[in-house]
């Protein structure tokens, strides 16, 4: 699973491709609407990609997911056009898609059928932590390759990386599914299965909830390049401090596991230093902002674990892809927050108010635990 994680972000491309939009002669606007293209083909192909996972073979899912990104980036990289990036953005999210959901469901059903459910958190934070450490790879690599064989060398590799991606997905376990004989749940029986248990069980309910708001409103580390300019560093400095921020991120991956029980308190500490960091303008501050992220991720990673603990295996990634679609849903919604914030306030304002949420979900969660009379994780 590590080697999938490192190779699907290992993309050369990820840090220049705006770069390269620009060069071809595209505006602001579209490349703006490149990106809207890209989040509704995500956003339309999110739940039946669900579906698909609880229907057919979730192994050949992945081992296609990295392959239809990896089309774009020839379109990309040997025919620079409007018309070809647009057409590798809709690649992209398809294949984004089909991952979402599908690994999550892959790899907790095969952890429990080796009686091994408990070690899915720590797991799937480590596999998020190496996509992190793949994305500074990349950036880092991606410098040299372009100056010495251009858009093109940089292409190569990314497609590259991609194939690797699929070859690794290959290998990935399997016990359900494609076998002889085998009989494969209809897509109406799916569905009902997922909307039963999300209906009917209310600890499905708030572990749902739980993942679309973390995941959602983590999104603004998209913002995170602006916060580090905000505090008056020299441009080309922000590149390191915002790496600053993408090494603690990964640390809190790492850790994902561990100290579980103390899910509310720890998100709240995390919302503090999010809010000091950013508020407080000053680059020094930024640690802490590193330690807020770390501490999102960790928290994300429990949070799906506790999602995939409460769902049953027959429509697991279908709900999975259900909290995958609310937390882009989320995500738009706090992009749009940001944009409009910012006609009144700077990047640290805005992402200091991005902690709310934080502390509203550690006290919901404290508080429910109190009433439960059991740990916050229960």
């Amino acid at each position: 699973m590590y080697g999938y994680a490192f190779l699907e972000d290992f993309v050369l491309l990820y840090p220049v491709y705006a770069v390269l939009f620009a060069e071809t002669g595209l505006s602001p606007a579209a490349v703006s609407s490149l990106f809207v293209i890209w989040s509704v083909t995500a956003f339309a192909l999110e739940l039946p990609s669900g579906l698909w996972a609880d229907v057919f073979s979730r192994r050949l899912l992945l081992v296609a997911a990295p392959l239809l990104p990896g089309a774009g980036f020839v379109l990309w990289a040997f025919f620079p056009s409007y018309p070809a990036f647009a057409a590798g953005f809709v690649l992209w999210g398809a294949g984004s898609a089909l991952r979402s959901g599908t690994m999550q469901a892959l790899v907790y059903e095969e952890l429990q059928r080796v009686g091994a459910p408990g070690a899915y958190a720590r797991l799937v934070g480590r596999s998020e932590a190496v996509s992190l450490l793949a994305v500074v790879a990349a950036s880092a690599v991606a410098s040299p390759v372009l100056a010495v064989w251009g858009y093109r060398g940089l292409g190569a590799a990314s497609v590259a990386a991609c194939v690797g991606c699929a070859v690794v997905g290959w290998f990935l376990p399997e016990s359900r599914g494609g076998g002889e004989g085998a009989e494969e749940p209809s897509f109406g029986s799916v569905v009902r299965q997922g909307w039963a248990q999300v209906r009917g069980e209310p600890a499905v309910r708030r572990a749902l909830v739980l993942v679309v708001v973390l995941e959602g409103v983590t999104a603004l580390d998209e913002y995170v390049p602006l916060l580090v300019r905000s505090t008056g560093v020299a441009a080309s400095a922000v590149p390191l401090l915002v790496m600053v921020v993408t090494v603690g991120d990964a640390v809190g991956g790492w850790a994902a596991g561990r100290g579980v029980r103390w899910l509310a308190p720890v998100l709240g500490v995390g919302a503090a230093c999010l809010a000091v960091g950013s508020l407080g303008g000053r680059p020094g501050g930024l640690v802490l902002v590193a330690v807020a992220f770390g501490v999102f991720r960790w928290a994300m990673a429990g949070a799906d674990a506790r999602l995939q603990e409460r769902v049953g295996d027959g429509a697991r990634a279908t709900v999975t892809s259900v909290a995958g679609f609310g937390a882009e849903a989320v995500a738009v919604l706090m992009y749009a927050g940001y944009a409009l914030g910012s006609r009144w306030a700077g990047a640290g304002v805005l992402m200091g108010v991005a902690a709310v949420p934080y502390v509203v979900v550690a006290v919901v969660l404290g508080l429910g635990a109190r009433r439960r009379g059991v740990h916050p994780e229960s």
